[in-house]
């Protein structure tokens, strides 16, 4: 298993603890960790899902702008702060695991380590009316 940064460890941490949905990457962008807030609305247990590389989790939930055209991995704020390492917010849908499209409001930063080490990136997000 590989060893992480302590301040992925520690933000796994966190987020197991807060009541917003939280999905947390490394800076490979894979999928780390999503809380049980982030379960309801992505439609599975992350202990079923588990961890998944950049390519798979951003098209598995099936992303759509408000037109309901596909969005690139690109488009999606969570790959915009790893790539650009910058914050972005968006709305968009998606279709959970459970097969229910919800629309989504996502705010994602780049996570930096202290000397600016870049260590992944993190997404908060909530079901919002469309």
């Amino acid at each position: 298993m590989k060893q992480h940064p302590i301040e992925l460890i520690l933000m796994r941490q966190l987020a197991g603890y807060l009541a917003v949905p939280v999905f947390l990457v490394d800076a490979e962008g894979t999928l780390l960790f999503y809380n049980e807030p982030a379960e309801a609305l992505l439609g599975r247990r992350f202990d079923e899902a588990g961890e998944m590389p950049l390519e798979h989790w951003a098209t598995a939930f099936h992303p759509t702008d408000e037109r309901g055209r596909p969005l690139s991995p690109a488009e999606l704020p969570l790959v915009v702060a790893l790539r650009e390492r910058r914050p972005m917010q968006r709305a968009f849908w998606i279709e959970g695991l459970d097969g229910v499209r919800r629309r989504l409001e996502v705010v994602a930063l780049p996570l930096l380590g202290q000397g600016d080490r870049f260590l992944g990136g993190v997404a908060a997000f909530w079901e919002s009316a469309p």
